[in-house]
C-alpha cells in the first residue's frame, strides 16, 4: 500500500511539474512577436493637429506608436488626453527628431507651414509625409523646399472623421513614393504605409497627377454638387427617397469641411476649373432640354385645338424658368415670344 502511495506521489509530482513547464508565458514565439511588434514602433511627429491630425493621430496611439504634435493653436489639453506629446514651439519639437513628420496642415496654409519650418533641426534623412487631398501641389513643394536628403511620401487617406468614424476597413488610401531611399529608409515607408493598411485601407499606389486628374472628377464635383445642395436648405421630409436621402448625406458629409478646403480643391488642382465648366454647361444642357420638351408640348396644344388659356399658362411657366436663369439664351427668348405672338392671335 505505501508503495503504491509513493508511486501515485511520483506522477502527481511529474504531472505537476510539466504544468509548471506548459505555463510559461515568455516562450520563443511570444518574445519573436514581442520584437517584430517593437520594431513597427515609429516616432511620428504631427505638423497641424486640428480636426483631421486629431482624428489620425486616435489610431496611431492606439497601435502603439509614439506620436507627437505641433500646431499654431494650443491643443496641449487635447493631446494630453490622448497620448499625444505637445509642442507649441516647432524647435522644440523637431528636436525630439521623429523619424516621420506627417504634415496636416490646411491646404492654403501647406506652403506657409513648410517654408517656416526649421528642417535643420531634424535627422537628415527624416521622411516627409502628406495627407493634402491635393496631391501635385504638396510634390512639387517637397521636391523644391525640403533638403535632397529627406525621404518624400506623399498620400490622400480618401475619407476623414465624418466617413471613417466607423473604422477605415475598405476605404481608398492614395500614395506616391516620390523620393524613398533604400535599406532603412525603404523599410521604415513600408512600416509608415503598414499603419494603414492594418487598419483595412485598399492601399492604391498612383502617381500625384493621376491622382489629381480622378480627384477633380469625383472629389472636387461632390464638395460642389454637396455645397449646392446646401445653399438649397434641404430638409427631411415624411416620403423620402433612398435617393433623397443620399443627397442629404452628401450635404452632412460635405457641409461638415471648411470652405478652405473647398477653395484648396479648386486653387491647388488646375484640373478642378474644368470639371467646374463642365457641371455649369451639364446643368444648362438639361435645361434647354426641359425648355425644348415643353416648346414641344405648347406647339401641339397650339395647333390641335387645346385651349389657349391652356398654352398660356405653360408659356408663362416657360418664360418663368428662362428668366431664373438667364444665361444669355437669346434663341430661347425668341422662341418664348413667338409662342406667345401666336397665343394672342389665337385668342
Amino acid at each position: 500500500m505505501k508503495k503504491q502511495n509513493r508511486k501515485h506521489s511520483s506522477v502527481l509530482r511529474q504531472l505537476k511539474i510539466k504544468a509548471l513547464d506548459a505555463a510559461q508565458p515568455f516562450d520563443y514565439e511570444f518574445k519573436k512577436n514581442e520584437d517584430l511588434d517593437k520594431n513597427f514602433v515609429l516616432k511620428i511627429g504631427i505638423v497641424g493637429f486640428g480636426n483631421f491630425g486629431q482624428f489620425l493621430a486616435k489610431t496611431l496611439v492606439k497601435q502603439g506608436h509614439t506620436v507627437l504634435a505641433h500646431s499654431r493653436t494650443d491643443h496641449g489639453e487635447i493631446a494630453k488626453k490622448m497620448g499625444v506629446s505637445f509642442f507649441k514651439d516647432a524647435d522644440d519639437f523637431c528636436e525630439e527628431h521623429p523619424e516621420v513628420i506627417l504634415l496636416c496642415s490646411s491646404i492654403i496654409a501647406t506652403e506657409s507651414v513648410l517654408r517656416s519650418f526649421p528642417t535643420q533641426r531634424l535627422k537628415r534623412n527624416t521622411l516627409f509625409a502628406d495627407v493634402l487631398s491635393v496631391k501635385e501641389f504638396p510634390r512639387n513643394l517637397f521636391l523644391q523646399v525640403l533638403p535632397p536628403e529627406f525621404d518624400i511620401l506623399c498620400t490622400h487617406p480618401m475619407f476623414g472623421p465624418e466617413s471613417g468614424k466607423a473604422g477605415w476597413s475598405g476605404l481608398p488610401f492614395v500614395y506616391e513614393k516620390v523620393r524613398v531611399g533604400k535599406g532603412a529608409r525603404a523599410e521604415r515607408c513600408y512600416r509608415f504605409l503598414n499603419i494603414f493598411a492594418k487598419e483595412g485601407c485598399r492601399m492604391v499606389e498612383m502617381s500625384c497627377a493621376e491622382h489629381d486628374r480622378h480627384a477633380a472628377e469625383s472629389q472636387f464635383i461632390t464638395h460642389t454638387v454637396g455645397r449646392m445642395l446646401a445653399k438649397l436648405n434641404l430638409e427631411s421630409t415624411p416620403i423620402n427617397t433612398k435617393g433623397y436621402e443620399t443627397l442629404l448625406r452628401i450635404v452632412e458629409n460635405t457641409s461638415g469641411d471648411s470652405f478652405d478646403l473647398y477653395y484648396g480643391l479648386f486653387m491647388y488642382n488646375k484640373n478642378a476649373t474644368e470639371q467646374l465648366e463642365r457641371l455649369e454647361r451639364a446643368f444648362d444642357a438639361l435645361k434647354k432640354q426641359l425648355v425644348g420638351q415643353l416648346h414641344q408640348i405648347l406647339r401641339k396644344q397650339l395647333f390641335e385645338g387645346s385651349s389657349s388659356v391652356q398654352s398660356s399658362q405653360n408659356i408663362s411657366a416657360l418664360a418663368d424658368m428662362q428668366n431664373s436663369h438667364p444665361s444669355g439664351n437669346s434663341s430661347g427668348e425668341q422662341k418664348i415670344k413667338e409662342l406667345t405672338d401666336v397665343v394672342k392671335e389665337v385668342k
